[in-house]
Order: structure tokens, then sequence, then C-alpha cells
């Protein structure tokens, strides 16, 4: 998967970006802070997801004083050359057209187009919690299988309503409509826990091997279903509804499901939220990313476009050296942005030089 050339306007700092004839391999992306790497690679990974990590809106994606922003891209894959655009509002939803067609959903474009990106937001996923883990799993569950993406938004839009139910209840007992409910959550809370089952193990294995290049010794990455069966999900679930249907009647809550799952960390037999040291845990969240470009890669035969954001920056130089060699070495793009002129790798194919939002591309050493 190709990224050939990207276009931005107005998008947070960048008035007018335009590069072209992007190259295989590694683009190292250098700049002092804040003047614009983070927000390039954040609109890049926007024309394949639709979405960005750092934004729950749209408004903080436009410059100050537009109303809209915009990124173009072509990218070229196995199946054809997409032309993606984008508009993004102030205020309201994004326009986006393929091919100069209307996208109505999301993962209509994430099933042509796939990209993986690491930034320090990433860092709460090992350290932060549960609930950071569970949004990784989901975000693996999308980028593997961008169809599967209805099975995670049906058990939030259930369990929504459920929880609804047992807080407005004032009755005696249990309300009558619960045996219904109950039959929705475990239908669609039983697809999530497989889906998130199914990543962790295309992801795990790719993970550890990276973080033991890079750390000299392993990550185990485990899931943590809060219920789970080999023989039969479906009534496992049921027979844990039961045994806690008291205890959500008085807490007027589920406490039954993949809501209330989890991922375990460890290194070195230590658990790594608690005993992992800084460079450890920046390490594991980044590992995390890459074993998923790599599932990625397994699951649709071409790697992903990669965008790593200040990898660099919580890792001694050693680590620093064997991390951009085994980033420069991945098969595909990867677009690396560093404050650090000196930690671009000599294989760069690239280095694009960041000030005030403006993009100079000059050639590697």
């Amino acid at each position: 998967m190709h990224l050939d050339w990207v276009e931005l306007r107005e998008f947070r700092n960048h008035r007018h970006t335009r590069l072209e004839a992007i190259p295989d391999g590694m683009v190292a992306v250098v700049g002092p802070n804040g003047e614009g790497k983070t927000n390039l690679l954040e609109a890049v990974y926007f024309l394949y997801a639709l979405a960005s990590p750092r934004s729950a809106s749209n408004a903080g994606l436009v410059r100050t004083g537009a109303e809209a922003a915009y990124v173009r891209g072509q990218v070229r894959t196995q199946g054809g050359n997409p032309l993606v655009e984008i508009e993004i509002p102030r205020r309201g939803a994004s326009r986006v057209q393929v091919n100069r067609s209307a996208v109505r959903r999301k993962r209509d474009l994430r099933r042509e187009v796939r990209a993986v990106l690491f930034g320090p937001f990433d860092l709460p996923v090992v350290i932060g919690e549960p609930a950071k883990r569970r949004g990784f799993l989901d975000d693996a569950v999308v980028a593997l299988w961008p169809m599967r993406e209805p099975e995670l938004t049906a058990y939030d839009r259930v369990l929504r309503q459920r929880n609804r139910l047992l807080k407005e209840w004032g009755g005696a007992g249990a309300p009558p409509e619960l045996a219904a409910w109950d039959e929705e959550l475990v239908k669609a809370g039983s697809a999530v826990i497989r889906a998130r089952a199914d990543a962790v193990s295309r992801l795990a294995p790719p993970a550890a091997r990276e973080f033991e290049h890079t750390a000299g010794y392993p990550l185990v990455c485990t899931y943590l279903p809060n219920l789970w069966s080999d023989a039969d999900l479906e009534g496992a679930f049921l027979d844990r509804l039961a045994e806690r249907r008291s205890d959500e009647l008085v807490r007027r809550t589920s406490l039954v499901g993949p809501h209330r799952d989890d991922v375990e960390l460890a290194v070195r037999e230590l658990g790594a939220r608690a005993f992992g040291s800084h460079g450890e845990t920046w390490a594991a969240a980044l590992c995390l990313r890459l074993g998923l470009a790599t599932a990625v890669q397994d699951e649709i035969g071409e790697p992903p476009l990669l965008l790593v954001d200040d990898p660099f920056s919580a890792l001694d130089p050693d680590r620093r050296e064997q991390l951009g060699a085994r980033l420069a070495a991945r098969e595909g793009q990867v677009l690396l942005s560093t404050a650090d002129a000196a930690d671009v790798p000599s294989a760069a194919a690239a280095v694009w030089d960041v000030r005030g939002g403006t993009v100079s591309p000059r050639e590697a050493a």
C-alpha cells in the first residue's frame, strides 16, 4: 500500500502543503516540536481512517480562521489506485469522496486503504486504565477487519439501552424487558469477544518479536476477557448474567460483558503497567502498533502505511539505533517524525523538514 502524493489545506497549522512522488521505504519528518510534524502525520492518517486519535471533534483540526480543512491523496494498492478527498468542516460531519464518488460509511474506505499510527497518545494503552486497552483492541479489530466494525457499534448500542433500562427501573424484581435485552447483549457481546480474541492472537506474536529486537526480551500480551468459554460462549454469558442479576439490579448497570475486558502486558514476568520503566512502557506501546501493522500485512497481503510519531524520545541511544534500523527495514512506506535530525536512520529514503506548517523535502543523507 503506497501513498503517491498528499495535499493538506487549512489542516491545523498547515495552510497549504502538497507532497509529490512520495518514495517507498522510510520518509523522516524532521523539525522542532510545535512546527507541524505530528499534524502532518495526523492528516495522512485521517486520509485513511477518517478519524483522529488526538481530537474528538473536527473543530480542532481546522486552522484558526478557516471554516474547513481539506486532505487529498492518491493511494496505490493491490486492488487499484483510489483518489481519496476529504472536506473536514469545523462543524458537522466530514464529506468523503473516493474517485469522485461519495463515501457514506467509513468502513467502505477502510476496506480499501489501511494505515497504522503510533504516537505519544498510545502510552496510556500500557499504563492507563482498562478502557484504553479496550480501545486499542477495538482499533485493532477495525484495522484488521473493517467490515466487523458494526459488531463493535452494535454492542455499544445494546449496552447503553440495557443500562438505561436498569437505571430507570423502579419496580420490584427485574424489569420484564430485561430478558430480551439479555439475549441482545449476549449476541452482540459474544461477537465482540471473539473479534478481540482473534485480533490479539494475530498481533501479539509480532509485537513480542518487535519488543525483543528493541529491548532484548519479549513482551507478553494476553487478552483477559470478562468471560470466556471455548465450548459455549453464549451459554457462559447467559449463566454469568444470571449469577450477577441481583448485583446489577442494585447497582443499576451492566456488570457482565466485554465492556469489562482487559489486556495483560508483561515484560520479564512483571506487569508492564506496574513495573515497567518509562522506556519499557514506551517501547511496549510502540511495539503493539508495530505488531498490529504486521498483522494487517499478513491479513491483506500488503503492508499498510505505517506512521510513527516521535518514537525515539523515551529510548536510550542504543535502542534508538536498533529501532531506527528496524523501522527502515520494514516493507512498504514508513513516515517517521523526530525532533532530532541525528536520529534519522541512514537508510531513510527521504527527509522532510517542517517549519511553521511548511514542509520542505530534501534528499536523505
